[in-house]
């Protein structure tokens, strides 16, 4: 019997057919995983935090990202600021993943001491001519986008996050993000590839059957998921959440808020996002299950409670933003098969548990998502690992930003060489 032959990445991609899934090989390989990693999370812009995550002076926070590792740290003049996991002695770890609070950084291996901003402080028995100017912490590009803590691994990071900012700047500041605290976070590792946690991000098909909780506040017609339903009532349910729209953004930009649809995810942009504030149902306030907000000191300053839900995603990650709080989310890869899911909920600075919020309705509606979709993402990955499995066709009116999504992977590999 002759031994299979795995097709180079590229040609498999390649291989694929317009409009369908991409074979379940790309799902399982090894070397599949190790060219993603390199590409998509350490050439490219990804999301590794909040500044909540590093509230004050001396809070850290550190990332793995397969091989490599961030320390996110605010320095003594509350600049956050990014560097390599590395010492410049031996290349220890200096910190392990989570988040903790420090005076100094310090190696656990000699003991070679960093400040805040990077500089190496303190390195001993290393003799009277040695130069610590020339031995500070690698650092990592970074750039902070309302709260996002945005990194790059690459010498040379793609410069089109500057659109990205320029687009989320103004959206976010009317909720003042940075004047914020986590209420609550969460981790779940997924039972599947990092690409299938965002394929399943990026579409609503399964909603009406996957998310009982989260399609209280959503409006099915919103996802295209009455698109192909062209009887009469269906038509005119399309036709009234188009008018809802329509005169939501009329009102929301009347009052200052930008909310019209940004979209740049083809393959020829490094920087793959879409952004545009949705209609809630219902109240309209919040996503919650009575749909009305969940904590009572809204962001910033504000006073209204209908704003809709701001929504921005990126390759690794998603956010919403309401009147009352935000949910953000991004994702590690950790192997082939695993991926960590890791959502943080943020409330004003100055909101009170058990007097402005209840955590259990802040939090009830994305917990329940969350596992849920861990749930359908594990079924997905089994399934497509098959020898029987065939990519099948993507639906035209509820999957669209799948196939996007799918192409703009495939064109960033091709920019890549692959």
């Amino acid at each position: 019997m002759s031994e299979h032959v795995l097709k180079p990445l590229g040609e498999l991609i390649r291989s694929r057919e317009p409009g369908c899934g991409l074979p379940g090989e790309v799902f399982s390989r090894p070397d599949v995983f190790d060219t993603d990693v390199e590409i998509f999370f350490h050439q490219h812009w990804i999301m590794a935090g909040v500044t909540a995550d590093v509230a004050e002076p001396g809070d850290v926070s550190v990332v793995d990202i397969g091989k490599a590792s961030v320390i996110i740290v605010r320095d003594d003049d509350e600049n956050i600021r990014a560097y390599r996991n590395v010492c410049r002695h031996r290349g220890a770890r200096l910190k392990e993943a989570g988040k903790s609070t420090v005076g100094m950084l310090v190696c656990p291996y000699h003991q070679w001491t960093y400040d805040l901003d990077g500089s190496l402080r303190h390195a001993r028995h290393m003799g009277k001519d040695f130069d610590a100017t020339c031995r500070s912490l690698l650092p990592v590009h970074l750039r902070v986008v309302g709260t996002h803590v945005f990194v790059c691994f690459a010498d040379e990071p793609p410069a089109d996050i500057a659109t990205l900012e320029a687009t989320m700047t103004p959206r976010f500041a009317p909720y003042e993000l940075q004047n914020t605290r986590i209420a609550f976070e969460s981790e779940i590792i997924e039972d599947g590839n990092w690409k299938l946690v965002m394929e399943n991000n990026r579409e609503c098909y399964h909603c009406e059957a996957g998310h009982p909780e989260l399609t209280m506040s959503f409006v099915p017609e919103s996802t295209g998921a009455c698109a192909d339903d062209m009887d009469e009532a269906g038509l005119q349910a399309q036709q009234a959440y188009n008018q809802l729209a329509a005169d939501s953004h009329r009102d929301w930009e009347s009052a200052g808020f930008v909310c019209s649809p940004v979209e740049r995810l083809s393959g020829d942009v490094a920087t793959h996002f879409r952004t545009e504030q949705l209609v809630i149902a219902g109240h309209g306030e919040s996503q919650t299950m009575d749909t009305r907000v969940a904590c009572q000191k809204l962001l910033g300053n504000l006073s209204r409670r209908d704003l809709g839900d701001t929504h921005m995603w990126t390759h690794n990650s998603w956010t919403h933003v309401m009147s009352d709080h935000a949910i953000i989310t991004y994702i590690v890869p950790l192997t082939p098969d695993k991926t960590l899911v890791r959502s943080k909920w943020l409330v004003h600075a100055d909101a009170v548990e058990g007097v402005d919020y209840d955590v259990q309705k802040l939090t009830e509606v994305w917990v329940a998502t969350n596992a849920q979709d861990a749930s359908l993402v594990a079924i997905n990955h089994r399934g497509a690992q098959d020898p029987g499995y065939i990519p099948g066709p993507y639906s035209p009116t509820t999957e669209t930003y799948v196939d996007q999504f799918v192409g703009w992977y495939a064109g960033r590999l091709q920019a890549h060489g692959i």
